[in-house]
């Protein structure tokens, strides 16, 4: 594909500087809404300013009040906001995630009343998939929902490293309704208030200082029918389209995961004159590896959005392009943190923020978040590489009976 600008988007490009440059005063930036605790009304804003520019929900149809516009013009967006070294959305999980979800499989009445409030940031949601005896099996999840003789269903279980869950309005929850069929069918999907009466949210700490992931229990909590995402039983379908979706956003969009490599630049060119000539070489050395990994990944973001814009589905390219990332921003964060030497150990450095210091501790759930590195490199050796599947002693026979086999085990 040709990496310069068309110039229509040479045009758009310019739109989103000016926009950007014109509000900067009013918007976050990275120290301000990065691996911290975060003023969440000034989140909110932060995203409904952006959103006023029309920066917010590009890719989104325009009828449920996106803007309409291409995987490229996204991709320009995030090119400049990094760039402009701007926070990014306390929104992310919606917009990745669940917006898309609630756009394919949600009915009109959901369109209207979610749609709109996630895009300004009025309302922030949460992705209910893992929980502590099924993480990386996604489909073997216990979570209940049951229907009551009202019609609604009435849910029971827990669900784990639930990102912004303690912030979050409303999340879409994957249950299961039928422990009689095979674990894949017998799967529903949900949109749940998180304020509702039975949802309990219990932060976890990290050893970056801060609480992003939560444990979430669900005790008799009542959910509408009408809150259903899909048919019943057609969860793991719903889930998919969440998990494709996740996957792109994380590694597909030729963006760079976790470490911008103008911030990592920047501060190599800042602190490698403090070092020993011979140390300088290493640094240079490492830097540049990771610089040419960082854009390898980047370009395989840039192949994907091609693909989408023809019409393509996305594929085990976002896999990919999130397993490297991963890898990569590590590295980066890694070399950043040595290279503040003493420094290193002070929450706020001299450059006014500790913004290595989080990565370093905040990069290696990256590696759970949004499929593990071991089932990301499952999807590529049996979808790329064509290697035969994980064996799977439950195959053919329903959960329950998975359930008992295991117990016997």
């Amino acid at each position: 594909m040709d990496f310069d600008d068309t110039p229509e988007e040479a045009a758009y490009r310019a739109k989103v500087r000016d926009y950007i440059a014109a509000h900067r005063g009013e918007l976050m930036s990275v120290s301000e809404g990065g691996r911290r605790a975060v003023d969440l009304d000034a989140a909110k804003q932060h995203q409904s300013l952006m959103y006023d520019g029309g920066l917010v929900g590009v890719t989104w149809p325009k009828e449920y009040g996106g803007q309409g516009g291409t995987q490229m013009q996204q991709a320009i967006v995030n090119q400049e906001v990094a760039k402009a070294g701007l926070a990014g959305f306390i929104g992310v999980i919606g917009l990745g995630m669940c917006g898309p979800t609630v756009i394919a499989h949600g009915s009109d009445d959901q369109k209207s009343r979610y749609l709109g409030r996630l895009l300004r940031g009025e309302d922030v949601w949460c992705q209910l998939f893992s929980e502590p005896a099924s993480g990386s099996d996604l489909a073997a999840l216990r979570t209940k929902a049951v229907k009551t003789d009202s019609g609604s269903w009435r849910v029971n279980g827990q669900k784990v490293w639930t990102t912004l869950a303690h912030v979050s309005d409303y999340g879409i929850l994957l249950a299961r309704t039928d422990p009689d069929v095979a674990k894949h069918r017998g799967l529903t999907m949900f949109v749940v208030d998180m304020h509702a009466p039975g949802v309990t949210v219990r932060p976890l700490r990290q050893m970056s200082g801060v609480a992003e992931f939560n444990e979430v229990f669900f005790d008799d909590v009542e959910i509408p029918d009408e809150e259903r995402l899909g048919e019943v039983g057609d969860g793991w379908r719903v889930a998919l389209t969440t998990l494709m979706s996740e996957r792109l956003s994380l590694g597909g969009g030729g963006t760079d995961v976790g470490t911008g490599l103008d911030a990592a630049a920047a501060h190599v060119a800042k602190r490698i004159g403090e070092l020993p000539e011979t140390r300088q070489a290493l640094v240079r050395q490492e830097f540049g590896r990771q610089y040419a990994a960082s854009l390898a990944t980047r370009y395989t973001g840039y192949r994907q959005l091609s693909a989408i814009s023809k019409g393509a589905m996305p594929g085990p390219e976002a896999s990919a392009g999130k397993l490297a990332g991963t890898k990569t921003g590590r590295a980066l964060a890694d070399l950043g943190v040595r290279l503040l030497g003493d420094e290193a150990v002070y929450a706020i450095t001299a450059e006014g923020d500790g913004r290595w210091q989080n990565s370093q501790a905040g990069l290696p759930g990256m590696a759970i978040a949004g499929g593990t590195d071991e089932i990301l490199r499952n999807v590529l050796g049996e979808r790329v590489l064509g290697l035969p599947p994980e064996p799977r002693a439950d195959k053919g026979m329903s959960f329950n009976d998975s359930l008992r086999i295991g117990a016997s085990e």
